[in-house]
C-alpha cells in the first residue's frame, strides 16, 4: 500500500510517527508526499489538551470527507487511545484505530484493512504479551533530531491525561539510546534533543536515581563530536546534583532547560498534585545559574486552575517578575475528563482565564525582551535552519526548535551549518545578527 502519515502535536509523536513509517516501509509499503496519493492516511493524533482534540478531529473529519474511493483513514496514537472505539462515531469514516501503546503493531494493521477494508480493526491498550516490544527513538529534522529516551508517566498531576493516554513511565535500555545517538550523529546530526514525559525520570521505574546524568555523559562518550545535546521536559523534583555538575562540565550540552512548573503559589501547586515547596524551586534555578550563568530557563505555567484567586494569581505574577526566566509558555486551564482537577469546585470563568493570559504573557515578553537585550554585542554560535532573500534563519542553544526565538542573520548561509554570529538587535523572542568573517 502507499501510505501518508500526519503528525499532531508533541515531538514525541513525531518521533512515533518516524517510527511507524519505518516499519510499514520495512514491510514493503511505500510513502507518499501528499495524503490524496495514499491508499491509507494515518493521522497520529494529540489528546492532551481539548484544543489539540479539537485540531485532531477536525484533521480527521476534513481527510474523512475528501476521501477517494478505496481510501482508508486511521486514527493513531493518543485520542484513540483515550476514547477508543468511540471515536469511530465522533468521525464517520475513520476505517481503523491504533492507540499509543501499539503503534509497533501498524503493519498488522494494515495487513488487517487489506484482507478487510469494512471490519474496522482497532488495536487498542497494552500490547498482547507475546507482541514484540520495540522502542520509537527517534526523529529528525535537519540538522537536529529527537531522541525519546521514555514514554509515559508515572506522575500524578490532578490536571494531566498524559499517563491514561501512555502509562506508566517506561525507559529505553542505555545501550539502545547510545547505539541510536552514535547512528543520527554519524547521519550528520548536529544537536540530539533528549524528550520523554520526564526525561529527569530517566532510568527510575529501573531503581535508578541519576538514570538521565549516567545516560547523557555515555552519549557524549560515544559521540564526543556532537556539537549540542539538548534536555527538555524535567520535572523541578527530578533535577539533581549529579545532573547540574554533568551539564555544566560537558561544553556539548546545552545550557538550555526546560522545567514545567505549572504555577507558583503553593496552595495552587497542591491542587495540582505538584512539588509545592517554592522555596526549594527558587533554590533549584540558583543553583543552575550559580553552575551556568548563561543558562536559558524555559517553563510553563496554566493560569485559570481550579479555586485559583486573585491573590494567587499576582503570586504567581511576583514569581516571574523575581525569577525573569528566559522563556515562558502559558496556558489557560481546560477540564481534562477523567482527571481529579475536573471535579474540583471553584472553575475559574473563561474570560478570568483570558485576561490572566494576557497579563502573564506581557509581563513575560517585557522580560524577554529585556534577557535578549544583555546578548547584543556578542558572538554566538547559530545552527543554521534556513536561508533565502538575502538572509538566513537559526538557533543558538537556548532555542529549542519550534517553540522558542529564532536568530535573523545577515546573508544566505549553508543549512543545517553552525556558524558563529555577532548578535546586533534584539526583540521579544527573536534575535539579528551578522555572521563573523
Amino acid at each position: 500500500m502507499n501510505f501518508h502519515v500526519i503528525t499532531l502535536g508533541c515531538p514525541k509523536n513525531a518521533v512515533d510517527s518516524t517510527s511507524m513509517e519505518r516499519l510499514l516501509v520495512q514491510a514493503g509499503h511505500s510513502p507518499v508526499a501528499e495524503p490524496d496519493e495514499a491508499d491509507v492516511v494515518i493521522v497520529n493524533t494529540c489528546g492532551f489538551i481539548e484544543p489539540a482534540r479539537r485540531e485532531s478531529l477536525e484533521v480527521m473529519r476534513e481527510l474523512a470527507q475528501s476521501k477517494g474511493k478505496g481510501q482508508l483513514l486511521v486514527a493513531a496514537g493518543c485520542l484513540p487511545q483515550l476514547w477508543g472505539t468511540a471515536l469511530f462515531e465522533a468521525v464517520e469514516g475513520i476505517d481503523a484505530l491504533i492507540g499509543t501503546r501499539r503503534w509497533m503493531e501498524i503493519p498488522r494493521l494494515l495487513e488487517e484493512l487489506a484482507r478487510s477494508p469494512s471490519a474496522r480493526p482497532a488495536l487498542l491498550g497494552d500490547p498482547a504479551p507475546h507482541a514484540p516490544h520495540l522502542h520509537s527513538l527517534s526523529a529528525v529534522y535537519g540538522a537536529s533530531a529527537y531522541l525519546k529516551i521514555a514514554d509515559g508517566c508515572s506522575a500524578s498531576c490532578a490536571f494531566c491525561t498524559i499517563p491514561r493516554i501512555k502509562g506508566p513511565a517506561r525507559s529505553v535500555p542505555l545501550p539502545v539510546l547510545v547505539e541510536e545517538a552514535r547512528r543520527l550523529v554519524s547521519r550528520g546530526v548536529k544537536e540530539l534533543i533528549l524528550i520523554a514525559q520526564d526525561t529527569t525520570a530517566y532510568g527510575r521505574d529501573r531503581g535508578e536515581r541519576e538514570g538521565l546524568a549516567r545516560l547523557v555523559e555515555a552519549i557524549l562518550e560515544a559521540v564526543p563530536e556532537l556539537s549540542w545535546l539538548r534536555i527538555m521536559y524535567t520535572h523541578p523534583r527530578h533535577v539533581t546534583g549529579r545532573l547540574i555538575e554533568v551539564m555544566s562540565s560537558h561544553p556539548q550540552v546545552c545550557h538550555y532547560i526546560d522545567m514545567p512548573l505549572q504555577h507558583a503559589h503553593p496552595a495552587v501547586l497542591r491542587r495540582m498534585r505538584r512539588p509545592h515547596e517554592v522555596e526549594r524551586v527558587k533554590s533549584l534555578i540558583n543553583r543552575l545559574r550559580e553552575a551556568m550563568p548563561d543558562i536559558a530557563i524555559r517553563t510553563v505555567f496554566i493560569v485559570g486552575y481550579p479555586g485559583e484567586t486573585e491573590e494567587e494569581f499576582r503570586y504567581l505574577m511576583d514569581f516571574v517578575a523575581e525569577m525573569a526566566f528566559d522563556r515562558v509558555g502559558v496556558f489557560t486551564y481546560w477540564p481534562e475528563e477523567g482527571t481529579v482537577a475536573a471535579t474540583l469546585p471553584d472553575q475559574v470563568p473563561e474570560e478570568v482565564k483570558g485576561r490572566r493570559y494576557h497579563e502573564l504573557m506581557t509581563l513575560q515578553q517585557r522580560i524577554s525582551a529585556e534577557r535578549n537585550r544583555a546578548f547584543v554585542g556578542r558572538v554566538l554560535d547559530v545552527l543554521i535552519e534556513g536561508s533565502g532573500d538575502g538572509i538566513s534563519v537559526g538557533r543558538t542553544y537556548r532555542d529549542a526548535p519550534e517553540i522558542d526565538g529564532l536568530v535573523i542573520v545577515e546573508g544566505e548561509l549553508p543549512v543545517g551549518e553552525m556558524v558563529p554570529v555577532r548578535i546586533t538587535g534584539a526583540m521579544e523572542y527573536d534575535l539579528a545578527g551578522v555572521p563573523l568573517g
